[in-house]
């Protein structure tokens, strides 16, 4: 299974390590990522493989969210079955 992580924010150094930090702690793998910054704002799209937590998948949305609070970043960790059925016409 798989999950999307969406990260929005000020540009600032780390935020890539703290991500994927916050995501091998939790047992996520890193399939996919997409990062680019638009003068000063950070925009990055993770795709995680989330076979191997070793945590529930809500306290991995609620991990993710707290490395976002704790850097004035935005991000949202969501079951790749809700991205497909919300980007389904």
């Amino acid at each position: 299974m798989k999950a999307v992580i969406s990260v929005t924010g000020r540009d600032t150094r780390g935020i890539i390590y703290k991500v994927s930090e916050g995501c091998a702690q939790s047992g996520a793998n890193i399939l996919d990522i997409s990062q680019t910054v638009l003068k000063e704002y950070f925009a990055m799209i993770m795709l995680v493989d989330i076979d191997e937590l070793n945590i529930p998948f809500t306290e991995f949305v609620d991990k993710m969210s707290g490395i976002g609070r704790a850097n004035s970043l935005e991000i949202h960790t969501m079951h790749e079955d809700i991205f497909n059925a919300m980007h389904r016409i």
